[in-house]
């Protein structure tokens, strides 16, 4: 018959030897680590497979959120100066050689924002503060036909399903309900959730250029935007593009190296704006 023994417990088997807030922390950090890969993971995921939503349904879905567009204007002179974009425009997507199901729509804005957007649907928002900056319409043209990059890359759906899947994400962990997520896509969150990465910041620049070259022979002042950026970058309020866009001064660097690279010894002046195009 086996003995029966019953040893003495040591003294503080059962405790811990950190102190359980460490304990505690670092499980909570643990938790946000592998829910941040996740939610990155399913955004990257989500934005991959918005690439491939048809053009028709991207565009009706802009028409859906219309609103947060510029109302079209009054002013007999802007209503010049969004023809005015409007035409070069479609001069920039026949160099562009975009498809036919891809059409172009300007809206221009009497704000005095330094910015130009690409949204949803092929909709570009051009505001005439940046227009005051530029010195010709070479400089316009690089502006426009980068934005117009971005419809042809997909980039402003992408930038939509990636977002939304985060809100999405984001909404569930945190037992939001659906009136966020429909603020979210129909109010004020629309338009700067969709900023772009620097990549494709620097593949429009890429398209652009070419484009530019392509309709004027030259890219002569298509750094001018740039360049007057950065004069202003020291200011203590910068312009709007600063918030979302690459260093400027790369920028400017890899623009120089593209013209560098594509001397035209006839290379024709720069095309002066229109006077009506300028703010009074």
């Amino acid at each position: 018959m086996a003995e029966y023994e019953n040893p003495e417990i040591p003294e503080g088997i059962n405790v811990s030897p950190t102190h359980p807030r460490k304990d505690f922390a670092l499980l909570v950090t643990g938790i946000s680590a592998l829910i941040i890969v996740a939610v990155l993971a399913l955004s990257l995921l989500a934005g991959q497979l918005a690439r491939h939503v048809p053009f028709e349904q991207e565009r009706a879905l802009a028409e859906s959120l219309g609103r947060w567009l510029p109302q079209p204007p009054d002013l007999p002179v802007d209503q010049r100066r969004q023809h005015y974009l409007q035409t070069l425009t479609e001069r920039l997507t026949g160099a562009m050689e975009l498809p036919p199901n891809m059409p172009i729509t300007v809206h221009y804005s009497s704000s005095k924002t330094v910015n130009a957007m690409a949204t949803l649907g092929g909709h570009i928002v051009v505001y005439q503060g940046l227009i005051d900056t530029l010195p010709s319409e070479n400089a316009l043209a690089m502006i426009l036909a980068h934005e117009i990059a971005h419809v042809r890359h997909r980039d402003p759906v992408v930038a939509m399903g990636r977002g939304f899947a985060v809100m999405l994400a984001l909404s569930s962990l945190a037992g939001i309900g659906d009136g966020v997520l429909q603020q979210w896509l129909t109010g004020v969150g629309m338009l700067p959730i969709l900023s772009f990465s620097r990549s494709q910041e620097e593949e429009a620049d890429s398209t652009a250029l070419q484009a530019v070259l392509d309709l004027y022979g030259h890219v002569g002042d298509a750094a001018a935007f740039f360049e007057a950026l950065a004069r202003r970058q020291s200011m203590p309020k910068s312009p709007t593009m600063f918030n979302t866009h690459p260093d400027v001064e790369q920028r400017i660097a890899r623009i120089r190296d593209f013209s560098a690279r594509h001397v035209n010894p006839d290379q024709a002046p720069a095309i002066p704006l229109p006077e009506f195009m300028k703010a009074t």
